[in-house]
């Protein structure tokens, strides 16, 4: 008998560095400090789409061309995209990807990331700048759940890859990269402290 594991759904998990990333994500706590004191556009716009939290995604996304800080964000995040572009065996003829977009989330307590994917873009992922203990980690939907008819719930003790859901923590210091069709989520923030994270596309069109 063969059990054959078909279209698996890959989601890549590393450190960014590993020397010096209490120093860099303190340099870019500040500046997305900084940014939301600033950004009353930003502020206005996270109001209407991200209540009782912090965006730049509607105001300030392409960090990486104004700020020298998050354009060495982006060098570091260069070898880790490499990597998950190979495992992925993407073909991309040629091509390279590319940044298009980056943009700051902080999440008080209550916050809440509704379930979304990227749309227009190729690869995704997320930074972890400050991680209070306790704070919720990201939530990934398994891409085939409309299709599941009839299907019996999975055991409660059945490995994460066999599951509808499946969540990663968030820790400082620590980057994820996922296809951007891939469905995600924070659910609400219930600790004190804020949450800091980077999202950020790549594009290859």
């Amino acid at each position: 008998m063969t059990i054959h594991k078909l279209f698996p759904t890959l989601v890549y998990s590393n450190a960014l560095q590993t020397r010096g990333a209490k120093e860099f994500n303190r340099q870019l706590s500040r500046e997305c400090l900084q940014l939301r004191h600033d950004d009353v556009a930003g502020r206005r716009w996270s109001a209407d789409n991200y209540p009782g939290g912090y965006t730049s995604y509607g105001s300030v996304h392409w960090l990486q061309r104004i700020s020298p800080t998050f354009k060495a964000l982006e060098r570091k995040l260069e070898r880790h995209v490499n990597v998950f572009a190979g495992t992925v065996q993407w073909d991309l003829d040629g091509r390279e990807l590319r940044m298009t977009d980056c943009w700051i989330n902080i999440m008080p307590k209550g916050v809440v990331h509704g379930l979304h994917l990227h749309p227009l873009s190729t690869l995704s992922g997320t930074y972890y700048v400050r991680v209070p203990p306790g704070t919720p980690g990201i939530k990934f939907e398994d891409p085939r759940l409309d299709r599941f008819m009839a299907a019996p719930p999975r055991k409660a003790a059945a490995p994460s890859e066999m599951r509808p859901w499946a969540t990663l923590p968030a820790a400082a210091g620590r980057l994820l990269l996922f296809e951007s069709w891939l469905r995600h989520e924070v659910v609400p923030h219930r600790v004190h402290g804020e949450r800091i994270s980077i999202s950020f596309n790549y594009g290859w069109f």
